[in-house]
């Protein structure tokens, strides 16, 4: 299974969108500052999860998201959230 989720930053009203096998693992990885792209932004929340059989399948859903449709797609589903994520 793949995972392609989104994270929100609270803090600095940011997204970060990805792609993994193992989910809980990598938001940890992303809360504790070992992504580099992301260590600034802490503290994440996730906000969106979907699920995966295929890697070519997470990674077209993953594209998307970080297209401008995507991206235009998100910011509707973030503010359909108190404060703009989940718990």
């Amino acid at each position: 299974m793949y995972f392609v989720y989104v994270l929100y930053s609270l803090k600095f009203e940011r997204t970060y969108t990805g792609m993994t096998k193992n989910l809980k693992k990598r938001i940890k990885e992303h809360n504790t500052k070992q992504n580099k792209s992301t260590k600034a932004y802490v503290p994440w929340k996730l906000i969106l999860m979907e699920e995966f059989e295929t890697r070519l399948e997470a990674r077209g859903r993953e594209k998307y998201l970080k297209s401008g449709n995507g991206r235009e797609y998100l910011k509707t589903t973030i503010n359909k959230w108190p404060c703009g994520a989940t718990e």
